[in-house]
């Protein structure tokens, strides 16, 4: 009967355990840093590696990262790509909804994202979904 307890009681922490977001930036990139923050507050463990451009538009290019969606920093959740300043909420649900899917992206650095000034900062912008087929659609609108 104990060993029942025991098995039910680490079953919801495991439900809400996140895997860890393992994030390639530039070691200058301060908008990197501030996205890495606001994916920590978050409640994600964050694993942050300074790289070079070079081994970084590499990884991209290993991923399969089009150059229609590159930004500053590139992570990796489980089976996704998480390419730029992605807000939590979406990764949250992309973990949630399990789309068959390669991964997020927001393209460039709009100054409304996460780490780079945050919402009222700038323009809206869109968080696209990138299909297991390579299809790019708009996954979540933000203003």
């Amino acid at each position: 009967m104990l060993s029942a307890a025991v098995i039910m009681l680490a079953q919801p922490m495991r439900a809400m355990t996140q895997p860890i977001i393992k994030v390639l930036k530039s070691p200058t990139c301060g908008c990197c840093t501030g996205w890495v923050e606001h994916v920590r507050q978050a409640g994600f463990a964050v694993e942050a590696q300074d790289v070079d451009q070079n081994v970084l538009y590499a990884f991209k290019d290993q991923l399969g990262i089009s150059d229609e969606l590159v930004s500053c920093h590139t992570a990796v959740i489980g089976d996704y790509f998480i390419e730029g300043h992605v807000p939590a909420s979406d990764i949250k649900r992309l973990l949630e909804e399990k789309p068959l899917a390669r991964g997020l992206a927001v393209p460039g650095m709009p100054m409304s994202s996460p780490g780079m000034g945050g919402p009222g900062a700038g323009d809206s912008f869109d968080t696209l979904l990138v299909a297991a087929d390579g299809a790019i659609s708009v996954y979540a609108s933000h203003s």
